[in-house]
C-alpha cells in the first residue's frame, strides 16, 4: 500500500518533467540548475551534491544494513511489496498444481498446519493468472507515477489518453513482470535481488542476528507433524518446510538459511501444529547469545549426524 501511495503523496519520487525528486512533500533538488546559471560556485555546487545526494543514499543504506545485520531482512518479509506479492502467488499456485512454481520438483504435501485438506485443482489457474497479471499491471502504473505526476498519469488513465510512450511503459512493464510473478518470484529474491543479496550477507556477518531457532530437545514433537501428513498421504510431512515462501527448511543450520526473510511463516505454522496438542511450538526467534548457542548446537548435531 505504501508503495502504490508515496508516489501520490510525494513522499518519495523523481519527477522527470520537473527535474528534481520529491523527499515527503518537500521538492529536493541538488542546486545544480542555480551552479548552471552562475547563482553558485562550484564549491557550494560540490557541497549541496554532496549533502542532498550522496549523504542520504549513504545513511539509508547503512541503516539498512544495520537493520539486516541485527534482525535479518525484515524489509523482505515484512515491506517489500514484490514479497507480499509472492505470497500471496505462490498460495494460489500451490493450490492450482501443489506447487508454489513450475520449477518445484516435488509436490508439497496436500494439508494445511492445522490439519485440514488442500485439494489441488486446476481451476486455480485462472485467479493465480488474473492476480499475476493485476499485480504486473499495477506495479507498472505505480513505477511509471514515480518518473511523472501521478495526477497526469491516473488522468489520462481514466479518460484513455495516455501518450504512446507512458501506453509503451506501461505495456512492457506489464508484460515483463507477469512473466516474472508467474516463473520465477522466490526464485529472483534468492538470487536476482541485490537489496536482498546484500541484507543477506550483513545478517550472516553477525553471529548474534536474529534467527529462527529450533528446540532439539523437544525435537520428537515434530511427530505432531508426521501424524498430519499420515492422515493426509504423505508421511515426511513439515509444516515449517511446506510454509516456507522461499522453499526453505528453517530447522537448519543458519548459513543455510541465507535467503531467509523472516516472514515468521515457519513459526506460524509450528504454532498451529503445536498448538493442536495443547503444546509450545519448536521454533522460535532467538538472537544474540542464544542464537550464537543455537548455531553451535545445530553444528554440533549435524556434525554427530554425519558420523553415524
Amino acid at each position: 500500500m505504501a508503495f502504490a501511495l508515496a508516489p501520490i503523496f510525494n513522499l518519495f519520487r523523481f519527477d522527470l518533467n520537473e527535474g528534481h525528486a520529491y523527499l515527503l512533500g518537500i521538492p529536493w533538488r541538488l542546486g545544480i540548475d542555480a551552479f548552471m546559471l552562475g547563482q553558485i560556485g562550484p564549491i557550494e555546487a560540490g557541497l549541496n551534491i554532496l549533502l542532498r545526494l550522496f549523504l542520504p543514499i549513504i545513511v539509508a543504506a547503512v541503516g539498512l544494513m544495520f537493520i539486516a545485520w541485527r534482525w535479518g531482512r525484515i524489509y523482505c518479509g515484512w515491506l517489500c511489496p514484490h514479497f507480499s506479492a509472492v505470497e500471496l502467488i505462490n498460495g494460489l499456485m500451490r493450490r492450482a498444481s501443489s506447487k508454489p512454481s513450475i520449477w518445484e520438483k516435488q509436490p508439497l504435501p496436500n494439508c494445511k498446519p492445522d490439519g485440514s485438506p488442500l485439494k489441488q485443482d486446476v481451476r486455480w489457474w485462472l485467479p493465480t493468472l488474473m492476480f499475476a497479471v493485476f499485480f504486473a499491471s499495477l506495479w507498472s502504473i505505480v513505477l511509471l507515477t514515480y518518473l511523472l505526476p501521478p495526477t497526469e498519469i491516473y488522468r489520462n488513465l481514466w479518460q484513455w489518453t495516455l501518450t504512446p510512450n507512458q501506453a509503451r511503459f506501461i505495456s512492457i512493464g506489464t508484460l515483463l513482470l507477469t512473466m516474472e510473478f508467474l516463473f520465477a518470484r522466490h526464485l529472483f529474491c534468492r538470487f536476482g535481488c541485490a537489496v536482498g543479496l546484500f541484507q543477506s550477507l550483513a545478517w550472516m556477518a553477525n553471529r548474534g542476528g536474529m534467527v529462527v531457532g529450533f528446540d532439539r530437545l523437544r525435537a520428537a514433537d515434530c511427530a505432531n507433524c508426521r501424524s498430519i501428513g499420515e492422515k493426509n498421504g504423505n508421511a515426511n510431512y513439515a509444516a515449517c518446510e511446506a510454509e516456507c515462501p522461499m522453499r526453505l527448511r528453517p530447522r537448519q543450520a543458519k548459513h543455510k538459511m541465507f535467503a531467509c526473510t523472516q516472514c515468521s511463516s515457519c513459526l506460524t505454522a509450528c504454532h498451529t501444529v503445536q498448538q493442536a496438542n495443547n503444546a509450545q511450538p519448536l521454533l522460535r526467534w532467538v538472537d544474540k547469545e542464544n542464537a550464537i548457542q543455537h548455531e553451535a548446537q545445530v553444528s554440533l548435531t549435524g556434525h554427530k549426524d554425519k558420523t553415524k
